[in-house]
């Protein structure tokens, strides 16, 4: 089975938990085993959101689990970016990890959302999914739905 990790950092944008459920539904279909790495405040949002577990299954402490990555264990990556930490978070898994990667961007400022895309362009050959989006996250879910759609198809 392929395996994914999907990384949440700070929940201080409402779009960040439906879509990581969302992206967790859409690779769970594809047939991938998805882990979920994230702060404390992130996990707990998403405990209240799929209270039966059935799309957030495996969870880990995204800064306890670091220490015991190694190159090859996730077929996928995929990192939520709003923040400057989360930029740093997702180029550092990504290193490690040296995997199929692709980085969901998202900010409600547009010259924050270009500088965290050109950081993550010039630091990862990671695929990006990019919208201006704090509250609704349609954009993020349309973009994502094409980038998995061309990621199926290769």
């Amino acid at each position: 089975m392929k395996k994914a990790l999907v990384l949440l950092g700070c929940p201080e944008s409402p779009s960040q938990t439906p879509m990581a459920v969302y992206v967790t539904y859409k690779l769970k279909n594809m047939g991938y085993e998805v882990t979920t790495a994230s702060t404390p405040s992130a996990m707990k949002l998403l405990e209240v959101g799929d209270p039966e577990g059935h799309y957030i299954e495996n969870k880990i402490d995204i800064d306890s689990c670091i220490e015991k990555l190694d190159e090859g264990a996730f077929d996928l990556l995929i990192g939520f970016i709003h923040k400057d930490a989360a930029v740093s978070y997702f180029v550092t898994f990504y290193s490690i990890l040296n995997t199929t990667s692709i980085a969901i961007i998202f900010e409600k400022d547009p010259e924050k959302l270009e500088e965290f895309e050109n950081i993550v362009s010039e630091s990862t050959d990671a695929k990006i999914v990019s919208a201006r989006a704090y509250h609704n996250p349609t954009p993020l879910r349309v973009r994502f739905d094409k980038m998995i759609k061309k990621l199926e198809e290769n």
